[in-house]
């Protein structure tokens, strides 16, 4: 069953799970996924955590003791997430001792109601980064205008960066260049860089989901044609742009001194659309140094009938940009496109967290005990 992983490994992509549960951690799920099915890494995120929690599967007993200490729910909500990723990163930390830190890796976000607070996103990565106290941690900040100067900061402190909700390739380029400007803080302030890691999540599937509607609102043979394109379009020309970046005068500078390359991480790669192959955002964003994190459901499809042939990604720049032009010429904005699923990923992720936190404060309420 795992072959076709396998063949995804050795072509440079890193599989890592985009899914925590505290029942995936003690039924011994997670360690059987890293052992059979080359997962060397775990993603999370406000919807993940919301879903997982709300489930109540083996949280049961953290929620009530909270509940007699009378914490606070945002407080509560903390315990429990970062008591998951603790554990997730204390059994992949094999796999972080094997491949010299770059995989074996657990992110957690930062609180998503402060996307557009830059002190406050760093304030808070700080505090994530202490409560895990695990080196296997990424701490997700997002690739908002905020976001950005708030990525140099804490990559200038020697914390470890997941960048996450990048639509744009002018935004993934502000994003390397915040990466870089925070190693050098870090050498600036003479941190040891092979320590600091990050990789950068690139959204593919909600590009095609956009695009897509719009193509089908122009409704010819041409616009048709173009349905499920931009999305590996735009992943591929992300992919050029690293290349261009991390082969740059100021990366090399930054490399003898023992600097880690970000490497591009394909996120959203379940298709959204039942029309397309489940493997579509696998088989065909195959690069090296590359990391994609998929929901189980497109882990098993690619282990099942995945078919990995190669490098599918760095022939194909030409076409990809052709591709995307032609979206363009069909007046379909693409820097309308990327702006709107920026702010709607915020909103989302905000809109879980704040259903989190009334899930979380009904059960403490639940299970508080009653006053004497």
């Amino acid at each position: 069953m795992t072959d076709a992983l396998k063949r995804l490994s050795d072509e440079g992509v890193a599989i890592w799970l985009d899914d925590l549960s505290r029942k995936r951690i003690t039924s011994g799920n997670l360690a059987e996924l890293i052992d059979q099915s080359h997962v060397v890494g775990v993603t999370t995120n406000p919807s993940i955590f919301q879903k997982a929690i709300s489930s109540g599967d083996g949280y049961e007993q953290q929620l009530a003791d909270l509940a007699v200490r009378k914490v606070t729910v945002d407080e509560a909500i903390r315990m429990i997430t970062t008591a998951d990723v603790r554990d997730a990163a204390d059994i992949l930390r094999p796999v972080f001792d094997r491949t010299d830190g770059q995989d074996g890796r657990v992110s957690i976000e930062v609180d998503p109601r402060l996307a557009h607070n830059t002190a406050a996103t760093v304030a808070e990565a700080k505090q994530l980064a202490w409560l895990v106290d695990r080196p296997n941690t990424l701490i997700k900040i997002p690739a908002t205008k905020a976001g950005l100067p708030a990525i140099t900061e804490v990559i200038g402190k020697g914390i470890s960066v997941n960048v996450t909700l990048i639509f744009s390739l002018e935004r993934y380029r502000e994003v390397m260049d915040a990466y870089l400007a925070g190693l050098e803080k870090a050498k600036a302030a003479g941190l040891d860089l092979s320590l600091i890691h990050s990789v950068a999540s690139f959204f593919v599937s909600r590009v095609d989901s956009e695009i897509d509607k719009r193509l089908d609102a122009v409704g010819t043979d041409e616009a048709k044609a173009l349905k499920g394109k931009a999305a590996l379009a735009n992943a591929r020309l992300a992919y050029q742009a690293y290349e261009e970046v991390f082969s740059s005068d100021r990366w090399n500078a930054l490399e003898k001194h023992g600097a880690n390359k970000q490497r591009p991480l394909w996120a959203s790669t379940g298709v959204k659309d039942p029309a397309y192959k489940d493997t579509l955002y696998v088989a065909d964003l195959v690069a090296p140094n590359t990391v994609n994190t998929m929901p189980e459901a497109t882990l098993e499809a690619t282990a099942d009938h995945g078919e990995i042939t190669g490098d599918t990604v760095r022939a194909t720049y030409e076409q990809s940009r052709a591709e995307l032009d032609a979206v363009a010429k069909l007046g379909i904005s693409y820097d309308d496109v990327v702006q709107l699923l920026e702010d709607e990923g915020v909103e989302k992720f905000e809109a879980a967290w704040n259903d989190l936190l009334k899930s979380t404060e009904a059960e403490l309420q639940r299970l508080a005990p009653t006053e004497a």
